[in-house]
């Protein structure tokens, strides 16, 4: 019985969920954020390609 007592109290497992859900929360920002500024993303990576490509010529 103590054993299980000694268990309902341990909250070290409630700071890793905890944990886990804050590393799930800025996941999602960090993809909802580059879905927004994919395309001009690409667009600049694409001018950055074609500058670096011109430039070899």
């Amino acid at each position: 019985m103590n054993q299980v007592m000694k268990f309902l109290r341990d909250e070290e497992g409630a700071s890793a969920v905890e944990y886990g859900l804050i590393i799930g929360l800025i996941a999602v920002a960090i993809i909802v954020v580059l879905g927004f500024l994919g395309n001009g993303l690409e667009n600049l990576f694409n001018k950055a390609n074609d500058g670096l490509t011109n430039a070899q010529k």
